[in-house]
C-alpha cells in the first residue's frame, strides 16, 4: 500500500501539570469547550486536510481515550485500509517497554509506518488547541525539497524561553535550533508539528535509538542531529490561533477564549469544522427563574440558577439560587441549590454541595483558579 503522508499523533502524555484533571485519563482526553476533548482538534485537522491514515500513540491511562476514539468514524477516519489506529506500547520477540521519549514512540512503530510506504510522515502533538490545514504544510515541504519542516509561530519575547526556538534565513531555511534557551535569539517558536521525508526520519530514528546517551526526543536529539548533518530543514510559518493547554491556567484561559468576541478562534466555521464523538442527549432545560448570560451550554443540562460567562458541558444540573461565573463545568457534575462558584473548573461527575462558596476577591489579579473534583 502506498500512502503519500501518514500522521502520527503523540497522545500518551500524563499531563501532570493539569493536576486532578488527568488523574484518571490522559491529557488528550481532557474535556474542552463543553462538547470536545483536546484530541478532537488534531484529529479534525487531519480530516480537514485529507490525511486519512493516523496512528495515535497512547500510553498513560489510555482507556477513556481509546474508547472515545473508537473506530474513528466521528472524524471520518474509519476507512478500509486506512483510518485511525491506536498504537500502545507492545511486547515483541525481545520483550517490551514503555515509550521512552517522543522519538522512541515513533521508532517503536516503524513497522506500522512502513506498511503504508509513505513519502512523508507528519508528527503531531495531542495537547494543543488550534486549526491547521496540514496539506498546506506538506505542500510547502515538497516545494522546498525539505528533509524536515517545522511549523513555527511568533510568540511574545518574554515567553520565547519556554519553546524550541528557530532562526531562519530569508528562504525560511532553519540556520539554528535552540531547545528552550534561557536567552533566545529569536521569537519563532516550534509548535511541535513536523513533516519529515520518511526515509530521512527512518534513518535518524534508528541512529538515535542506537545512541545510549540520547533522551530519544525530537527537540533535544533528533532535530539537532539532522541539523548537524546539514539536512534541509525549513520553518513553515503559522499565524492562526494556537494554545498549549498543558497547565491549569493555560487550559482555563483557552476555554475562556471561546467566550471572547475578540478571539479569532471560530468553532462555528462550517468550512473547517471540529468534530467530536458525542452521543445524543435530551435538549437542555432552562428553568423559569434561571439566568444565563454569555455562556456555552451543551445538551442534557438542567439549569435553575444563574450562569454567567461559563462553559457548561453535557448532563449538568445547576440548582436553584446557584451562581456560576467565569467557570468551566465538566460532564455529569451536579451543583446543589445555593452554591456559589467563580473562576472554577469542576471535574466530571463532581458533586458540589450547597454550602460551597468560592468567590474571587477583587484584589486577585489574576484570579486564582479553583479545581473541584468531588
Amino acid at each position: 500500500m502506498n500512502t503519500e503522508c501518514v500522521a502520527m499523533l503523540l497522545a500518551g502524555g500524563q499531563g501532570s501539570r493539569l493536576g486532578s484533571l488527568t488523574f484518571n485519563n490522559a491529557k488528550p482526553a481532557v474535556l474542552f469547550g463543553g462538547k470536545y476533548r483536546i484530541i478532537d482538534f488534531p484529529l479534525s485537522n487531519c480530516m480537514n486536510s485529507d490525511i486519512d491514515v493516523v496512528g495515535v500513540l497512547t500510553q498513560y491511562r489510555p482507556y477513556i481515550l481509546n474508547n472515545y476514539i473508537s473506530d474513528g468514524s466521528a472524524w471520518s477516519l474509519d476507512k478500509v485500509g486506512a483510518g485511525v489506529r491506536i498504537l500502545p506500547p507492545y511486547m515483541g520477540q525481545k520483550g517490551g517497554r514503555w515509550y521512552n521519549g517522543t522519538a522512541d514512540a515513533i521508532y517503536q512503530n516503524i513497522d506500522f509506518i512502513d506498511s503504508f510506504d509513505p513519502e512523508y510522515v507528519l508528527i503531531l502533538s495531542g495537547d494543543h488547541i488550534y486549526k491547521m490545514d496540514y496539506s498546506n504544510m506538506v505542500n510547502f515541504h515538497k516545494q522546498k525539497s525539505a528533509d524536515l519542516t517545522i511549523a513555527v509561530m511568533d510568540v511574545p519575547w518574554d515567553e520565547a524561553h519556554r519553546f524550541g526556538i528557530v532562526n531562519t534565513n530569508d528562504e525560511k531555511r532553519i540556520l539554528e535550533f535552540q531547545e528552550k534557551p534561557p536567552e533566545p535569539k529569536s521569537n519563532k517558536a516550534s509548535m511541535g508539528i513536523y513533516v519529515f521525508t520518511w526515509d530521512v526520519l527512518r534513518k535518524a530514528l534508528i541512529e538515535d535509538a542506537e545512541n545510549p546517551d540520547s533522551e530519544n526526543d525530537f527537540g533535544h536529539n533528533v532535530i539537532p542531529m539532522l541539523h548537524e548533518e546539514g539536512k534541509r530543514i525549513f520553518a513553515y510559518p503559522f499565524s492562526g490561533y494556537w494554545k498549549d493547554v498543558g497547565t491549569i491556567q493555560s487550559y482555563y484561559d483557552a476555554n475562556m477564549d471561546l467566550l471572547n468576541p475578540a478571539c479569532d478562534f471560530d468553532l462555528t466555521d462550517r468550512n473547517f469544522r471540529i468534530f467530536s464523538n458525542n452521543t445524543s442527549r435530551h435538549p437542555q432545560f432552562i428553568g423559569q427563574d434561571a439566568v444565563v448570560k454569555h455562556s456555552l451550554i451543551c445538551d442534557g443540562c438542567v439549569i435553575f440558577g444563574s450562569v454567567e460567562n461559563s462553559i457548561i458541558s453535557h448532563d449538568i444540573i445547576v440548582g436553584k439560587n446557584t451562581v456560576l461565573k467565569n467557570s468551566i463545568i465538566h460532564t455529569g457534575a451536579i451543583i446543589e441549590d445555593g452554591a456559589h462558584l467563580e473562576n472554577c473548573i469542576v471535574g466530571s461527575r463532581a458533586y458540589v454541595k450547597s454550602d460551597v462558596r468560592l468567590v474571587a476577591a477583587e484584589s486577585d489579579n489574576p484570579a486564582e483558579i479553583h479545581v473541584l473534583n468531588s
